[in-house]
């Protein structure tokens, strides 16, 4: 392959190849970092999508298994269902590209990348992003702008820019972070274990927003999280890292660019003397509409008064209608928020819907938390079991199978929208929320020693069903009796801007989303934070506005969790509540508590309706059942057999004669037993100076005998005949 491009960039180096492969799509891109290879391509669809509010942009992200010299796992030896790394690596790439799209631009657009050879040192979905990147922007799609990405860690306090994987396995910080020269795009973040205290005594939380906040009690302070301006500080490096790459990229690939295909859209002009008579005619049942839709992502309020002007007047299109229905609705929520800081439900900028917490509502489940805020409701599940529950799976890169033994599955029912759509498998939606959930929830965990399931099952809808799954499991968990370091809450936050002015929104429902220009959900404890995600609607956002929504998602969650507190207090455990033991014993006292064939530890399973896990090597006992009772009992059963200790069994030596009792007799010789249930083998060479053809003939079981102790073989013992 004759490569076109060499990048070297931020402890890393591409290749990148452009006329050699997949000439028939709009735009292609071979990439070559290390051993790892990725093909992305684009193609477009000439053919206009109908809705003019949403663009039809399709990724995906492929792993094929021979990349990695493997073959496909489980019965059936070719690729099939994308894996929750594949659908999650796609759904970044998506929302990172999304907002380079005009608004207007309704051409379906399909992009793909293939990982066609991988080594372990490579960061896959960073690749993939510059990958899906730069094959776009050397298409002949008008699109000018080019997006790269970068992972950063933390190490000892120090921030690391693209780190290797055995970096990352011992960084206190996962980011990701996607955006153009001039503006952050798409941001993931998660904590992955404790900040130092040092860097949170240099003052990284700041005394102004929580003025409670002493050296001792920063010094003191457990949770996994990270403080906002650390976060902010990390930005601003990785935005100049983004500027330069972005500028290298564009620079290496605009003699790539081919003529453009001219489906560059504008936005579709709206007849003014429509939108005038709506205005004059229709302003007071366009509020009573957003009314409505604030209460309901789905409400079809807007529709009602289209049909009516249709009605009405018949010189005016159904789309026309539509297009213009949606301006004037949108023009007017926005306004109110910008002038009047008045939001559609009527609360202000800062105020947090009612929240109301309910738990162990389910009586035969292990735990349970149904967690309401305003139209928005999930109820959270909590199920427990052992090593043996833990969700199996492999990764392209990984040696061998890993454990997942911590779990957080969402699911998203068409009702809880009003919608009668069938329920199926989980979309990269639910997928990429299931995964922010457990990203926030995880570092609260502290080596836990049983597999853990979260299933939240969102019940209504109406904004931030993902950031009511935290709030729900960590509520979920406090109701299981799992121990936590601390607790945690998530928050959406949005805006509306008009370039001069903007208003950050707290907890933000489902039509302030949707014509708002930010996505923005922080999940955290009243310190720091352990998990975000950030999605642009159109453009990017500066760094002083991202701080900002920073410290107001602070002061939404720090209320959250006070009413978490309280809700606490009033927990009653399940009935029905695995309980556990988890204690030590000498590893070599392990066999007696087995018993001869098992039988001993079955008949413990067996009378105290238990579970028992050993581990051989390092004497752990773990017993869980259903009765704390019986695993009390059971634990104590156990101790009960280790309390009596043999008698110590006397030491041997080479030369030494003893007096023993044939035990049994095998075709090669007889095992004898000495004093001390000690056993050794006499071979049939060393019972007679004479050969001996058969053991039978010279020795019985039970006769006694005199031997020499002559050779040890680790536990073994030969014997010769005195």
């Amino acid at each position: 392959m004759d490569y076109d491009v060499l990048l070297t960039l931020q402890n890393r180096s591409e290749e990148y190849a452009f006329s050699e492969v997949a000439k028939q799509a709009n735009g292609s891109a071979w990439v070559k970092s290390g051993n790892t290879v990725m093909l992305a391509t684009v193609v477009i669809d000439e053919n206009e999508f109908a809705d003019e509010e949403f663009l039809p942009l399709t990724v995906q992200y492929i792993e094929k298994t021979y990349a990695a010299g493997k073959f496909p796992g489980g019965f059936i030896k070719r690729e099939s269902k994308p894996s929750d790394f594949e659908s999650l690596t796609s759904r970044i790439i998506d929302r990172s590209l999304r907002p380079l799209f005009p608004k207007g631009f309704t051409n379906p657009i399909q992009i793909t990348i293939m990982v066609l050879s991988v080594d372990k040192q490579t960061d896959l979905a960073v690749l993939a992003m510059n990958a899906a990147s730069a094959a776009l922007y050397v298409s002949d799609i008008d699109i000018f702008t080019s997006v790269t990405a970068c992972r950063v860690a933390s190490i000892d306090g120090e921030t690391v820019i693209n780190p290797s994987a055995s970096q990352l396995s011992e960084s206190t910080l996962d980011l990701f972070v996607a955006g153009s020269k001039d503006d952050l795009l798409m941001i993931e973040m998660a904590a992955r274990g404790s900040v130092s205290m040092e860097l949170m005594a240099t003052g990284m939380i700041d005394p102004m927003i929580d003025p409670t906040l002493t050296a001792d009690s920063m010094a003191s302070y457990r949770d996994n999280a990270l403080a906002e301006d650390e976060l902010v500080e990390i930005l601003e490096k990785v935005q100049e890292v983004l500027r330069d790459s972005n500028s290298a990229y564009e620079q290496a690939f605009d003699p790539f660019k081919k003529s453009a295909m001219q489906l560059k859209l504008h936005e579709t002009s709206v007849d003014t003397e429509l939108l005038e008579h709506i205005r004059t005619n229709y302003s007071d049942k366009i509020k009573e509409a957003v009314a409505n839709m604030a209460k309901s992502e789905r409400s079809n309020a807007l529709r009602l008064i289209r049909e009516e002007i249709l009605k009405s007047q018949d010189n005016w299109q159904k789309d026309s209608v539509k297009r213009a229905l949606i301006d004037v609705k949108r023009d007017m929520v926005r306004t109110n928020i910008l002038d009047n800081s008045l939001r559609p439900d009527e609360r202000s900028p800062r105020e947090i819907r009612p929240i109301d917490i309910k738990t162990n509502i389910l009586p035969s489940a292990h735990a349970s938390c149904l967690f309401t805020r305003g139209q928005t409701q999930a109820l959270v599940v909590l199920t427990l079991g052992g090593n043996k529950d833990a969700q199996m799976y492999e990764n392209l890169t990984d040696p061998g199978t890993q454990n997942e033994t911590f779990m957080f599955h969402y699911n998203f029912p068409g009702f809880c929208v009003g919608e009668p759509s069938p329920i199926g498998p989980p979309r990269r939606r639910e997928l990429g929320h299931g995964n922010l959930a457990k990203r926030a929830l995880e570092p609260l965990l502290e080596s836990p020693s049983q597999t853990i399931r979260l299933v939240s099952e969102i019940l209504e809808s109406n904004g931030s069903s993902s950031m009511a799954s935290v709030c729900g499991g960590c509520m979920a968990l406090l109701a299981g009796d799992i121990e936590l370091t601390g607790k945690v809450a998530g928050i959406a936050m949005g805006m509306v801007s008009d370039g001069d002015r903007h208003v950050i929104l707290s907890d933000i429902s489902g039509l302030e989303d949707h014509d708002g220009d930010l996505d923005f959900k922080v999940a955290g404890s009243k310190e720091g934070i352990t998990a975000l995600q950030m999605d642009m609607k159109l453009g990017g956002i500066k760094l002083d506005i991202l701080k900002e929504a920073l410290y107001q998602a602070k002061e939404g969650r720090a209320h959250i969790i006070d009413i978490m507190d309280e809700a606490e207090r009033k927990i009653k455990l399940s009935d029905d509540l695995p309980s556990s033991e988890l204690f030590g014993i000498d590893p070599d006292r392990i066999a007696e508590v087995i018993g001869q064939a098992g039988k001993t530890i079955r008949e413990i399973i067996e009378r105290f309706e238990v579970a028992i896990d050993i581990d051989r090597k390092k004497g752990n006992v773990k017993v869980t059942g259903n009765n704390k009772e019986n695993v009390k009992g059971a634990r104590a059963h156990i101790e009960s057999i280790l309390a009596n200790k043999p008698e110590p069994k006397p030491e041997y030596h080479v030369g030494d004669k003893v007096k023993g009792t044939v035990k049994k007799i095998v075709d090669f010789g007889a095992f004898i037993e000495l004093p001390g249930g000690v056993d050794g083998l006499l071979h049939i060479s060393k019972i007679s100076e004479h050969r001996v053809s058969s053991v039978a003939d010279v020795l019985s079981v039970g006769d006694p005998i005199e031997v020499e102790i002559l050779e040890f073989k680790g536990t073994k013992i030969s014997l010769g005949r005195a």
